[in-house]
């Protein structure tokens, strides 16, 4: 990886991307720490000391932002929106026709499911941005913080739009900066700007589990965590890689005199195909609940249930729960997201069938049954990483600190590998040695 990058440096167009990309990442970055207008930040300053690594509900929003959701600034939303109006128009498009056919159309059917997604991401930032700045207002931000209630000390209808308008127009900014590095950086951009999100929240968390050790003076905790952050690195990087290849062979065509096809290919199916989508879509249906009744007013036994039970990140209901839902959703996004009866067909009119499988209807039934199976295991790789950071290092005390493990991981993870694979493939484009050198 590192003599791609120290390569890719010395060729002058692959420099001018990266040298591109991380100007926008700086200016992400710089804008993550500029706290927005109404906002008391010694306050905020205080509170975020306060708690310790303990962010609640806002855990995952949080990471995301890059720690700028706690400390309240102009890119406070961070990328959340984009990926969750992203996820909704992915659902849809199975649900409405109309994007479906959007979708077929090509290049200009894509172009017009990007801006409904622009659209949709703007109006989530509203509405996430009004819900911050309420849950602020209120102080349940930070729960038990001694100055939770001084953070918006302009209670003002006024300072209240204005917040919301300016992380609003954060998130269209990070959009916007996310999209330039797609077109003139090295890599997606949104996938980009989520892994320096949570990357950057890795030293303070690494930092927190030394002071809060014991053993040598924490260095035994800090040593042990770097150890099974390698072996959770490993044993994802195995996991993304692994995949299923399934053999097609293509059959001849005459056209005139020439002959067409008669090669040999795969399809290849990943064990975890679903990717880091049903970790996502798992805590947040976990956070409904528990935002409901945060809001709910006065005391029942429903609200008392959901605050003992799934609000608690170690507490035996939360865990069954987290970890069915992720198995769920693994199957879930994988039925919508890969269609066998549409690769058979497409497969059967281009003279393509599998080894010892009928084309057409036994062709979508094998692969739906070879789908089935790869995706038990991947799923329940997938909630059992999720899960790492509950499960990990309950002796030392600091599992809410715990860096390496579940989304964190797979997103750092996937990203880095698929940037890397970019660069490489490029500079294999201007770098490729023949016979004649």
């Amino acid at each position: 990886m590192l003599t791609a990058f120290a390569r890719a440096f010395r060729t002058p167009d692959l420099r001018k991307k990266l040298l591109f990309t991380l100007g926008i990442i700086v200016v992400y970055r710089v804008g993550t720490h500029v706290p927005i207008p109404g906002v008391n930040y010694k306050a905020v300053q205080t509170c975020v000391k306060e708690a310790s690594g303990n962010q609640g509900l806002f855990g995952l929003v949080n990471m995301f932002s890059g720690g700028a959701l706690l400390q309240i600034t102009i890119f406070a939303l961070g990328i959340m929106p984009y990926i969750t109006a992203s996820i909704i128009l992915q659902l849809l498009t199975v649900v409405i026709p109309r994007l479906e056919a959007l979708k077929k159309e090509g290049q200009a059917g894509t172009a017009k499911i990007t801006q409904y997604t622009r659209y949709l991401t703007v109006a989530l930032a509203i509405l996430q941005g009004t819900g911050l700045v309420a849950t602020a207002r209120s102080g349940a931000l930070f729960g038990s913080c001694s100055v939770a209630g001084q953070i918006v000390p302009d209670q003002a209808i006024f300072t209240t739009i204005t917040m919301v308008i300016c992380m609003t127009a954060g998130t269209a900014v990070v959009m916007w900066l996310g999209e330039l590095i797609t077109d003139r950086g090295i890599g997606n951009g949104m996938s980009i700007l989520m892994f320096i999100s949570i990357a950057a929240t890795f030293p303070s968390a690494l930092w927190a589990i030394k002071k809060q050790g014991t053993l040598v003076g924490g260095w035994i905790e800090f040593g042990t965590v770097i150890l099974v952050g390698l072996v959770m690195v490993a044993l994802v990087v195995f996991v993304e890689q692994a995949q299923r290849r399934i053999p097609v062979q293509y059959a001849k065509r005459m056209i005139g005199r020439r002959s067409y096809g008669g090669t040999s290919t795969y399809i290849p199916l990943k064990v975890n195909q679903a990717g880091v989508i049903p970790v996502i879509f798992a805590s947040s249906l976990l956070y409904i609940p528990a935002l409901i009744a945060q809001f709910a007013g006065g005391k029942s036994g429903w609200k008392t249930w959901v605050e003992q039970n799934l609000t608690k990140g170690d507490h035996p209901i939360y865990i069954a729960s987290y970890f069915l839902l992720i198995v769920f959703f693994a199957f879930f996004y994988v039925a919508i997201s890969f269609n066998p009866e549409e690769v058979a067909d497409n497969m059967k009119k281009y003279g393509g069938f599998i080894p010892g499988i009928r084309a057409g209807r036994p062709t979508a039934e094998y692969l739906s049954y070879v789908l089935n199976r790869i995706t038990w295991p991947g799923s329940l790789y997938l909630g059992l990483i999720a899960l790492v950071p509950t499960m990990a290092l309950v002796g030392f005390g600091a599992s809410q600190n715990f860096p390496f493990g579940g989304t964190s991981i797979l997103i750092i993870v996937g990203v880095g590998l698929e940037t890397v694979k970019q660069i490489e493939s490029q500079l294999q484009q201007r770098n490729y040695e023949g016979f004649l050198r």
